[in-house]
């Protein structure tokens, strides 16, 4: 790796101004939110504005896909600019027991990353960023390879495991390898309303409100890293759990959408908590998060450090089906077909929007076809270094510069999920397959971007390169064959 000074990097845009520092990142990755649930990609429902004031500012991505489409296999290509292919984590895979983690924080987190990966963050430490991650982890237990202190993070506040991030009103949450007692009354966070309690009388969900909100807990602790660190370059990783269910808002948040929507109380039946108005619920996790979004962008405001920050915003995945989710009444995936958990345009095209004030223009839009794995090539070239020759990743950062003639190309596109799926990008075409010897499905996205028309009985040879590029797309795993089904949960 080698490092260059950032004032050079700028030269490719001669209307660029100089900054006067190396840029702050700021990179916000939210929890199973939809292609379409903001409303400058079309949402109709749920109050978006400060994100949508973002995406005014800067620039809208509409071809740009998440890692995966389940939570830590999307965070390892995030976080490493490696494809499924070739991750090291590629599944939601539990070690040991399972146990009752809720209650037994010894049995909680997922499979670690290995210590031979190498992250954003530990490239942009290097480079001498202050590096904080604070939200929703799941790639390895505090103590282990995939601890985050040991993969390139200063400070990391939030949940460890993605199943203590099943509740917004956790017992405890993490700061670095010390827990921090939250003033919650545990509950079990898959319980159906218990016999007895009527439906349709909002007392009987008090149970499953508290006094410690989570969000509120990150949110301040992302306001106090910028604090502390605006005089010195700063990447800060904020994956917020928002709006992963279980369907869980303060009421300040909640009586923002009273009386919007008809409701019909969700009981559990489809996990998660309960909850008397999931319409509504859901609505405010998402405007709420909004909301403090906002809260960060006007304290680089205050701080005067808005023009030196990069900030960029996206999703993990696409939208869920559990949970008391409506996600038809939202339409939460736009036009697109699938949900999270399939490799179809609804599960893996995720929103992303960039701002980077007196760099990337105001009211730009870009179809330049990214996915998770540019990320870390993109932060390299922003902080004036250059990603290891290794990742699979290719710079996004001519696009945002509007620099289009210096922008290379991915030649394809791949992902794989679930031990099943199989799927990937080249051209116009789209191939899907949902488990070994299954035939694969063909579609042309510019003609059909909802998946809706199957063409590959018309086109043969374009199946025999399809299978090709799968078979030459991907490196065995020890703990990620494409032969042994196995649910995931995150």
């Amino acid at each position: 790796m080698r490092l260059s000074p950032w004032p050079l990097l700028l030269l490719l845009c001669a209307c660029a101004a100089t900054p006067r520092r190396a840029p702050n990142i700021i990179y916000i990755l939210a929890d199973d939110l939809g292609y379409g649930e903001l409303g400058c990609y079309g949402q109709e429902k749920i109050r978006t504005p400060r994100l949508d004031t973002l995406a005014a500012e800067g620039m809208r991505f509409t071809r740009h896909y998440s890692g995966s489409a389940v939570c830590a296999p999307a965070r390892c290509s995030l976080l490493t600019g490696m494809h499924q292919g070739h991750a090291s984590i590629r599944g939601n895979d539990e070690v040991g027991s399972r146990g009752d983690v809720w209650r037994d924080p010894e049995l909680e987190g997922q499979r670690p990353m290995p210590a031979s990966d190498v992250t954003v963050a530990e490239l942009l430490k290097q480079a001498g960023y202050a590096t904080a991650a604070i939200g929703k982890w799941g790639l390895g237990w505090m103590g282990s390879s995939g601890d985050p202190l040991s993969q390139g993070f200063d400070l990391f506040f939030g949940y460890n495991c993605q199943r203590i991030a099943h509740s917004y009103y956790p017992v405890f949450l993490w700061r670095n390898h010390d827990k921090v007692y939250l003033d919650n009354d545990f509950t079990y966070p898959h319980e159906k309303l218990p016999a007895g309690l009527k439906p349709e009388n909002p007392a009987s969900y008090e149970r499953y409100s508290s006094r410690d909100y989570a969000m509120d807990r990150m949110t301040e602790e992302a306001l106090s890293f910028v604090r502390a660190n605006a005089e010195r370059p700063f990447f800060l990783y904020l994956p917020y759990p928002v709006p992963h269910v279980a369907l869980q808002v303060p009421e300040d948040s909640l009586a923002e959408y009273e009386g919007a929507f008809p409701e019909t109380p969700y009981t559990g039946g489809k996990g998660y908590l309960p909850h008397h108005t999931p319409r509504a619920a859901y609505a405010a996790m998402i405007t709420r998060m909004d909301r403090d979004i906002g809260r960060l962008l006007d304290l680089l405001d205050e701080l005067e450090l808005t023009d030196d920050t990069l900030v960029v915003f996206t999703s993990d995945n696409g939208p869920t089906y559990a949970g008391g989710v409506d996600y038809e009444f939202f339409k939460s995936a736009g036009e697109l077909r699938g949900l999270k958990g399939s490799l179809f345009e609804g599960g893996v095209r995720v929103p992303m929007l960039a701002r980077w004030p007196g760099q990337i223009p105001a009211g730009s839009e870009s179809d330049h076809l990214s996915a998770h794995w540019d990320v870390l090539p993109t932060l390299c070239a922003v902080a004036g270094m250059e990603a290891p020759d290794e990742v699979d990743g290719i710079s996004f950062l001519p696009t945002l510069l509007e620099q289009g003639e210096n922008q290379d190309q991915h030649a394809s596109l791949y992902w794989e999920h679930a031990r099943r799926w199989q799927a990937a990008i080249e051209g116009p075409w789209k191939a899907v397959r949902r488990k070994p010897g299954e035939a694969l499905m063909l579609f042309n996205l510019e003609s059909d971007p909802a998946e809706k028309h199957n063409l590959a009985d018309d086109n043969p040879d374009l199946v025999t390169h399809f299978e090709e590029l799968f078979a030459n797309s991907r490196t065995q795993s020890e703990h990620f064959s494409l032969q042994a089904p196995k649910k995931e949960n995150g």
